[in-house]
């Protein structure tokens, strides 16, 4: 018996090493990520900057601890599988989610690899645009990608989505969700929905495709008025509208409207090359960080539109959406038409951490060009006007965009 005991004491003693050994280990990663050995290429060349340490590090001896003291748990207790990799995400993404910052995050290498083909514009996928809501984390199809994979299954706006591959998704971060349902172009995922009017879950089985994402789409409506939507803003948005406007111009179009309902942002870049074909020489954003330090985006005016224009604007125009119809509405240049704006007014910087992963991180207030933030505010319609959901289903009409177009008629009139 005692030999037994001591065996026992012996194993004790080998594993509270293993523990501490693997926790220590894992918090010099940890120390690592905090000092900020960030990677960015340029010339074909690596350059790192490194941070440094924090003034007050949150890895005290009592943290550290703590840490060791999870980490036995887990590996005693839990029932599940998992892996050291799991582990380490979920304490870099627990610091930033410590922020209380909902456009805060940590990315983890598939993620940050998503986020980046993203911005890109091409992707393999189902093609559908996605929001989520940052307090409900409810994330919601802001509108399928026309002739895409999520067309052609039946996915529509305002599906709101709940599985991905049988697996529950709601309360899931958006990033992890399209993770998922990112895939080989050929491969099939299947996705359920939830749809306002039908009861239960509604599944779908997509085979994904090689998918360009088109933001802009453009056509010329009655009595030559030019109409633009821009669902988001990223890489490719701007020769998508650069193209859109001077094919109008060249059609010779008395007015323009502009819808950006269900934006909700992405480039502040991609926003203000947009802007410059639309406003007068002058400001159109300008963004202060916490050290007071300011960066000034401004029109050249050189090729201004200067005609009747209206912007359509709802609840789920967010961010670059603002930005660009906050400059709008300062300038005096369209009728802001429809329902209040998200009222997202921070900026976000993208930082890659060496490694593969990175991080999204707030750094700064942006102010429309008469030094208005919006952030928990939007911006409010010159028109307000509520859409129609009844009419547009049940025969297509849309009463916000006849309603634009009235406005122009009576500006050329």
């Amino acid at each position: 018996m005692e030999n037994e005991q001591k065996k026992l004491v012996n194993k004790g003693r080998f594993q509270g090493f293993i523990v501490t050994f693997g926790a220590m280990l894992l918090l010099g990663m940890i120390i690592a990520g905090l000092a900020g050995l960030f990677l960015l290429r340029y010339g074909g060349l690596d350059y790192s900057f490194v941070y440094g340490k924090p003034e007050d590090s949150l890895l005290d001896k009592d943290t550290e601890r703590k840490i060791e003291t999870l980490q036995a748990i887990v590996e005693s207790n839990y029932l599940n599988d998992y892996s050291e990799e799991d582990l380490r995400n979920g304490l870099y993404k627990g610091l930033m989610e410590g922020l209380d910052d909902p456009y805060s995050v940590y990315y983890t290498k598939d993620e940050y690899k998503e986020l980046a083909e993203d911005s890109g514009g091409v992707y393999e996928g189902i093609g559908a645009y996605l929001s989520q809501d940052p307090d409900t984390k409810v994330i919601t199809v802001t509108r399928p990608i026309p002739d895409s994979p999520a067309e052609k299954a039946g996915i529509l706006a305002g599906d709101v989505l709940v599985e991905v591959d049988g697996e529950n998704i709601e309360g899931d971060d958006i990033n992890v969700t399209v993770a998922k349902i990112r895939g080989k172009a050929g491969t099939k995922v299947k996705i359920g929905v939830k749809r306002k009017g039908r009861d239960g879950v509604i599944r779908f089985t997509i085979e994904r495709a090689s998918v360009e994402s088109l933001t802009v789409d453009s056509k010329m409506l009655d009595d030559s008025i030019g109409y633009i939507l821009i669902s988001e803003f990223d890489d490719v948005t701007y020769p998508q509208f650069a193209k859109a406007l001077n094919a109008l111009r060249r059609e010779e179009m008395t007015g323009l409207i502009i819808d950006l309902r269900d934006n909700p942002g992405g480039s502040v870049q991609a926003c203000v090359d947009v802007a410059d074909e639309l406003l007068p020489e002058g400001l159109i954003v300008y963004t202060e960080e916490k050290d007071g330090d300011r960066d000034e985006y401004k029109s050249s005016g050189e090729s201004f539109y200067d005609g009747p224009m209206v912007v359509l604007v709802n609840g789920n125009s967010a961010s670059a959406a603002e930005i660009l119809t906050g400059a709008i509405k300062d300038y005096d240049v369209a009728t802001i038409l429809g329902t209040t704006t998200f009222g997202k007014g921070i900026v976000q910087q993208v930082l890659p951490l060496g490694d593969g992963t990175g991080v999204k991180v707030t750094i700064a207030n942006y102010y429309s060009p008469k030094g208005k933030n919006i952030h928990g505010v939007g911006i409010k319609p010159d028109e307000e006007l509520e859409f129609d959901q009844e009419a547009y289903i049940e025969d297509g009409r849309d009463n916000q965009l006849d309603r634009a177009m009235e406005i122009i008629r009576e500006q050329i009139k």
